[in-house]
């Protein structure tokens, strides 16, 4: 190497190479410029480093495209709600954190299809899954200042919804892109459409379509016209924004968005010029519902099935809290309305707060059992689920009096000799050797044992069942009772007064063990779930429970005949003459127990309703009559108020049935 005047040149024979060979020279700052001049970038610097950019963002995007693999949806897109329905399959309530109930694209009308396409994404179907003029705009925004957004298409804003976060940066929305793309790959457009309606928001506290069907028209998403269906859409810019129950402004925009999105349909030949006229006039939402959902008897109801699904099905309360369950019961709206209005009206009559503050103690508790298959039709469990939180439907903790009768008459029939036409346990009992009065219409009995049981029955003698409890065995009065459908937990402990129902079952256990009377001795236990899903796969142990023959046919049916005496004998006889062959239980006058019961079935149905008063401080139970002395019934009345008034609405409901029917 030799250098002459500060230069260097090659010499033959060496093995250096001219330095111009080994070394790229970047002309900056630039030669034969002077001053700030030399710091001013040449058009070909300009461009190489505009090129240079170009292929760092390039390989920036492969690199992350490549590293990047669709993951698991995270767990918000995953959760869904729990959704009771009524027994006609239509929704109920919907429980949980997240108010969502994905449905199939097939559910979802083509009409809100067609409109979410339209309003979002006019390009979806053939997109790669981002658009390039969306990204440009995008980039001029932040360029310009603005916040990191828009630009988005369908399949970007559900892969933002399912597996990614709400945050605004440039690495999310990198990887959003991409996954974007690879979506679009590896999943149809239908797939990814009906992801996007699912889990996209619509404001007052909906994900998905079917959830924002339920909070702005009080129906399942397929049932929506193409105008409400625009509407829904118009949401989805911005739930609070485009709400019309959030004041008038809120309405213009709602109804400026709404037209937008039917005549984008138009423009794009989505839908025709006439189709679109149809829909002229803005559909009203109906205002937002501020009441707890789980508010009146409905939270009672959703505590009985949930208490059937923990039974049968083996679903803890942490499972269900995980949201996504499909819940179909077999309540009856109209009869649970049927009881709560007999309830309230019987309460109305009799009790008077403002005058006797200790009226404001007495509760009510009612349930009504299908004799058939023993499906719980309707529960009355208190005034309000989110003001008196147990269920008084449900609850073990209420003496059940002479309502407990029967089962000791089982116990004795059960172990009658049918060959000496007389019962063993009533010749033991002592009750043969009282003179017992005639009772009218039955004294065509041939068994002086059963006919002396069912006067003491009838006329609600302690004394005689005392001794007949004593006679048969308190243990055996209890294994029948159990038999009959009570819970062993609910059986108080089998001593001398055991017969006189001092046990403390449940409204619906009561209902479902007198349904065991009324289908001559066969026992189905009382259920509240008829089907559930989880996912859109069915819950395993859900079938309808099986019937069991518990004692005789004809232990059964005289027990039946007995009871239709004391519903004869009870005081609003009038009325239970007019709904046909009734047999009934009930607490009698002298029990002096702090509850009133009365328990009966007909053809169909079997209804327990039970009255007391409970200290609202210690919890304890109070005397009945005290509150309801002075009124024009007795509170061992109650029930029967209840009882009468609610099959008698039944009934009118059935004959009016069959009059539309034409039957």
């Amino acid at each position: 190497m030799i250098r002459r005047r500060g230069r260097s040149t090659w010499a033959p024979g060496r093995s250096a190479a001219p330095v111009g060979l080994l070394r790229f020279r970047v002309d900056y700052p630039r030669r034969g410029r002077r001053g700030p001049a030399r710091f001013l970038p040449s058009w070909r610097q300009l461009l190489g480093l505009v090129l240079l950019g170009f292929a760092a963002v390039a390989g920036l995007v492969g690199w992350v495209y490549a590293t990047t693999t669709i993951p698991d949806p995270n767990a918000d897109a995953q959760a869904e709600a729990t959704v009771y329905y009524w027994a006609d399959g239509t929704q109920m309530v919907s429980t949980g954190p997240v108010n969502r109930q994905s449905v199939p694209l097939s559910e979802i009308p083509l009409s809100l299809q067609n409109a979410a396409i339209a309003a979002e994404n006019a390009d979806f179907r053939s997109d790669p899954g981002f658009s390039v003029s969306g990204l440009a705009r995008a980039a001029v925004n932040v360029v310009r200042g603005g916040e990191l957004q828009g630009g988005s298409t369908i399949t970007q804003q559900y892969v933002k919804n399912t597996f990614l976060t709400q945050e605004q940066s440039v690495e999310r929305k990198l990887r959003e892109l991409c996954l974007a793309v690879k979506l679009s790959r590896s999943r149809s457009k239908d797939q990814i459409l009906q992801g996007y309606l699912n889990t996209s928001w619509f404001g007052r506290n909906s994900y998905g379509v079917q959830a924002a069907a339920r909070a702005y028209y009080g129906t399942d998403v397929r049932q929506l016209d193409p105008s409400r269906s625009a509407l829904l859409v118009a949401l989805l810019k911005n739930g609070d924004l485009h709400d019309p129950a959030l004041g008038e402004e809120h309405r213009r925009r709602a109804e400026t968005r709404w037209r937008y999105v039917l005549d984008r349909q138009v423009e794009l030949g989505l839908m025709t010029r006439e189709e679109r006229a149809a829909y002229s006039v803005f559909p009203e939402p109906r205002p937002r519902e501020v009441a707890n959902g789980l508010a009146g008897q409905v939270g009672y109801l959703v505590d009985a099935a949930n208490k059937d699904l923990r039974n049968r099905a083996g679903l803890t309360p942490e499972a269900l809290g995980r949201g996504g369950y499909h819940i179909r019961t077999t309540f009856d709206r109209a009869a649970v309305e049927r009881l709560r209005r007999a309830v309230e009206g019987a309460a109305d009559e009799a009790l008077d707060p403002a005058l006797r503050a200790a009226d404001g103690d007495v509760q009510f508790g009612a349930a009504s059992v299908r004799t058939a298959d023993g499906s719980v039709l309707a529960l009355y469990g208190g005034p309000d689920a989110t003001r008196h939180f147990a269920s008084n439907a449900d609850t073990a903790g209420v003496p059940v009096g002479s309502a407990f009768k029967p089962f000791v008459l089982a116990a004795a029939l059960e172990q009658g000799d049918a060959a000496r036409g007389e019962d063993r346990a009533v010749a033991g009992s002592g009750l043969l050797d009282t003179a017992v009065p005639p009772l009218a219409g039955v004294d065509e009995v041939t068994s002086s044992g059963t006919l002396a049981l069912r006067r003491a029955l009838v006329r609600g003698d302690p004394d005689a069942f005392r001794r007949l409890g004593s006679a048969v065995g308190p243990r055996q009065v209890r294994n029948v009772a159990i038999a009959s459908g009570l819970l062993p937990h609910s059986m108080a402990e089998p001593d001398s007064s055991f017969a006189l129902g001092t046990s403390t079952p449940s409204a619906i256990r009561m209902a479902g063990a007198y349904a065991t009377f009324a289908r001559e001795g066969r026992r189905t236990a009382p259920y509240s779930v008829a089907s559930a899903t989880y996912r859109g796969a069915p819950l395993e142990g859900l079938e309808r429970p099986g019937g069991r023959q518990v004692m005789a046919p004809q232990t059964a049916r005289e027990l039946t005949r007995a009871l239709r005496d004391v519903a004869v004998d009870a005081v609003d006889a009038g009325t239970l003459r007019s709904l046909g062959p009734i047999a009934a239980g009930r607490t009698d006058d002298g029990d002096r127990l702090p509850a009133a019961w009365f328990v009966g079935y007909g053809e169909e149905l079997s209804t327990a309703v039970t009255v007391f008063r409970s200290d609202s401080e210690g919890g304890g139970l109070l005397p009945l009559d005290e509150p309801v002395t002075d009124t024009a019934g007795r509170g061992d009345t109650l029930p029967l108020r209840v009882w009468s008034t609610y099959m008698k609405a039944d009934r009118e409901q059935a004959s009016t049935e069959r009059t539309r029917r034409g039957l």
